[in-house]
């Protein structure tokens, strides 16, 4: 009977515990709301050289912190499923290329996408190569997720010119690093005592 009891509220607890944050405009209500958050932005940080703003940035951008998101299954006739148009999956949208790597290089082989501590840590590992192959600044939000997104071979080859609203994306992730930053720094105090 205890049993019957208890997988209810596990699934509730494991259901809580996996759902994206419900302000995701302000990074000191995320990391309050989302224990051990904070620590794993830290140490991602501490790893790869990135602003927590910056990586969480594009999180947010990339799935709206979000465990299991995915594109959208494609149809043929809208009716029979083909396939999704890439294999983007977790907090991070790392395709399974680009995964691979990044547990081969990292020393993280065994990393979920689905974890957000080692899609973080991705994210990190991801915009410190972005600055050694191409050059850009950890701390530019808007030219790193270009990178991100266009991949370090797309970027150089200027792809994202031809995609207006590409442009605009990334510049919407800048605006939220800018915003997440000047938040964190009123409550990154707090954070540090309280986690």
């Amino acid at each position: 009977m205890k049993k019957v009891l208890l997988l209810p509220l596990f699934l509730l607890l494991n259901a809580c515990a996996t759902s994206p944050p419900t302000k995701q405009g302000n990074i000191c209500s995320i990391f309050q709301q989302k224990s051990g958050w904070y620590d794993d932005a830290l140490d991602a940080q501490k790893k790869w050289g990135t602003p927590i703003y910056v990586m969480m940035a594009i999180m947010k951008q990339e799935s709206a912190f979000n465990a299991d998101a995915q594109p959208a299954m494609e149809h043929f006739l809208w009716i029979i499923p083909i396939g999704r148009p890439s294999s983007a999956y977790g907090y991070a949208q790392a395709q399974d290329p680009v995964w691979k790597e990044y547990q081969e290089q990292s020393g993280n082989s065994w990393s979920g996408r689905d974890d957000f501590g080692d899609a973080i840590d991705f994210i990190g590992w991801y915009t410190f190569k972005t600055q050694k192959i191409n050059g850009v600044s950890k701390w530019d939000a808007n030219k790193q997720y270009l990178n991100y997104h266009e991949g370090w071979g797309g970027y150089r080859r200027g792809t994202y010119k031809k995609k207006a609203w590409l442009v605009n994306v990334a510049k919407r992730v800048q605006t939220t690093a800018h915003t997440y930053n000047a938040q964190l720094k009123k409550c990154q105090g707090d954070l540090d005592s309280w986690f």
